[in-house]
């Protein structure tokens, strides 16, 4: 199957990247990491007067696959698979608990579908703010499904973003007299990364067409992601593990998602039951 974007859909992935990309997004997150959410509630209100919270309700799953791409791009903080995905809300911010695969509730405590409180939980991602709720329904799966989807997709974005830092650094980077980025080694790491990225993108989307399941594109787009950001970490040396790079900030969040919504071993299962 041949697979396009149409007009509109490029239009709208090109204007949300533009906002996105002029909304310094590195330092929202920063803040949101640190408890203060007034940077990132006023980008969630530029965004949904873009529509991205109504994609859920009114757009295709591409659409949804777009925003959640872009999201992950810039690492947008804050519950959009949980608000917009899962629980479809045009208005206000929401979030979920559904154990055990969706254990905490994130950002629980700027939800407005919240109402009683628990225990926090730390995250290796320090824009995740995790917390206990009483407050837990039945799994809607078609809402599960959509939320895999999103996530995926996310992975995507942040796969793409810690590629694309790692060779424009490698490029700049001098080792022995010559850039990183001309040796051998990590030519082929980075390849690496984009044939595995190149090779997700068709499942996620492919996902968003109802062609395969959603758990297909999450192990595919995590495995792919987290590559990226083992390979990412490697050609930065030392300083990659520093909290100031802005990679870092990709770095975990790579890291939160692989197991957020479902583990790789669970969306494996459900891929393997599909196939018998």
């Amino acid at each position: 199957m041949r697979f396009e974007l149409d007009a509109d859909q490029r239009d709208f992935a090109a204007a949300l990247d533009s906002l996105l990309a002029s909304a310094d997004t590195v330092a929202v997150a920063r803040a949101w990491a640190d408890g203060d959410h007034g940077p990132g509630l006023e980008l969630w209100s530029r965004l949904a007067d873009m529509g991205v919270t109504s994609l859920a309700t009114e757009d295709t799953p591409v659409e949804l696959c777009l925003a959640f791409e872009a999201l992950g791009r810039h690492a947008v903080p804050g519950p959009w698979v949980e608000s917009v995905a899962y629980v479809g809300a045009e208005d206000g911010i929401h979030t979920v608990a559904l154990p055990p695969h969706v254990p905490y509730a994130l950002d629980a405590d700027i939800a407005d579908n919240v109402t009683d409180l628990g225990a926090a939980h730390a995250s290796i991602d320090r824009t995740r703010h995790l917390f206990e709720v009483a407050d837990r329904a039945d799994v809607d799966q078609v809402a599960f499904d959509r939320a895999v989807l999103a996530v995926s997709a996310q992975l995507l974005g942040a796969g793409e973003r810690i590629l694309t830092d790692s060779v424009a650094y490698v490029k700049q980077r001098k080792q022995f007299g010559r850039e990183v980025g001309s040796y051998q080694a990590i030519k082929h790491a980075l390849a690496d990364v984009r044939i595995a990225l190149d090779f997700a993108r068709p499942l996620v989307y492919g996902a968003a067409l109802g062609e395969i399941t959603p758990s297909a594109a999450k192990v595919a787009a995590g495995d792919a992601a987290y590559g990226s950001a083992r390979t990412g970490l490697q050609v930065h040396g030392a300083i990659g593990y520093s909290q100031e790079l802005d990679l870092s900030i990709w770095l975990t969040k790579v890291r939160a998602l692989v197991t957020a919504w479902g583990t790789p071993a669970y969306h494996r299962a459900r891929v393997l039951e599909g196939l018998r």
